[in-house]
């Protein structure tokens, strides 16, 4: 069973039959508006289905179905979808409205890079949210790393001052930052968070670092709405798309990764520690159409 088969498919395939007519187009552009991969992507998918099925005469829905997956496929490329690593210490910052997985996000990375050999360190720096470090706290446990944090109500980026003199006195491979569950409308948060991009490049000048956002696929076009946001104000380099399984909307992968141009770099279908892994375009791909 494959990682992203907990997915709800796009099912026109094998229910339409086996004509490429106009209707077969008509509900193929429905079914991806459904999935939540929004109205504008849509007609750009269908269009380029259309077109591949003229170019390379395409006559079966099997055949209609597979050059769907590539057509898929492509428009979620659009980056690098491994995060980038390649200095000791590396940063990774996790930003996101609360109640989206975020904190959870952080513990199942943590556990993953840990199990292949990285040294990590966590990083409390969500000092609003009421037990929010403590949430981190178990997940660092659970582990095996070790976490950085303060009391509640603290400066948060002095936590992350404290995190990036730890990392480099502990020679730490990676220190994964959570951050407050900033409303894209309030802009003192949105001043914190570059407060700690500040931080850290005073402190580790010319390291690697990511800025993920954390989204509920559950959301649909408003997660696309709030990344189009979190990308101005903050630079995002990538999207971990939390809660896959429980939705018919998937499609909004592909939403942010065309209309954004930022990729997918984790996906999650469940609570378990393994169903949080990095995002594969074409596995998802096939696994949606």
């Amino acid at each position: 069973m494959g990682f992203f088969d907990k997915l709800k498919k796009i099912n026109i395939f094998a229910s339409f039959g086996s004509e490429l007519t106009d209707d077969f187009y008509d509900e193929l552009e429905e079914s991806l508006i459904l999935a939540d991969t929004g109205m504008d992507v849509t007609l750009e998918l269908v269009e380029e289905l259309r077109r591949r099925v003229r170019q390379e005469g395409i006559k079966t829905m099997e055949e209609a179905r597979s050059c769907m997956v590539r057509v898929v496929a492509e428009a979620l490329n659009a980056g690098d979808q491994e995060l980038d690593l390649s200095t000791k210490p590396s940063v990774v910052l996790f930003i996101g409205v609360n109640g989206v997985g975020k904190t959870t996000t952080i513990g199942k990375i943590g556990a993953q890079l840990k199990r292949g050999g990285k040294k990590v360190l966590f990083c409390a720096a969500d000092t609003f949210r009421a037990a929010a470090a403590e949430q981190l706290t178990i997940w660092a446990d659970r582990a095996g790393v070790d976490i950085i944090k303060q009391h509640e109500g603290a400066d948060p980026a002095a936590v992350v001052f404290d995190a990036m003199s730890a990392a480099k006195a502990r020679k730490s491979d990676v220190v994964l930052v959570d951050t407050a569950g900033r409303l894209h409308n309030k802009q003192n948060l949105m001043n914190e968070l570059n407060k700690i991009s500040r931080v850290v490049d005073r402190e580790l000048p010319g390291c690697a670092r990511e800025t993920l956002l954390v989204l509920d696929a559950t959301t649909g076009q408003n997660g696309l709405i709030q990344a189009k946001q979190f990308k101005e104000a903050a630079g995002i380099t990538g999207i971990v798309l939390t809660k896959l399984d429980g939705t018919a909307k998937g499609g909004i992968a592909i939403a942010i990764a065309k209309e954004l141009g930022v990729p997918v770099k984790y996906a999650g279908v469940g609570e378990g520690i393994d169903d949080l892994k990095p995002f594969n375009a074409e596995e998802f791909a096939q696994a949606l159409i």
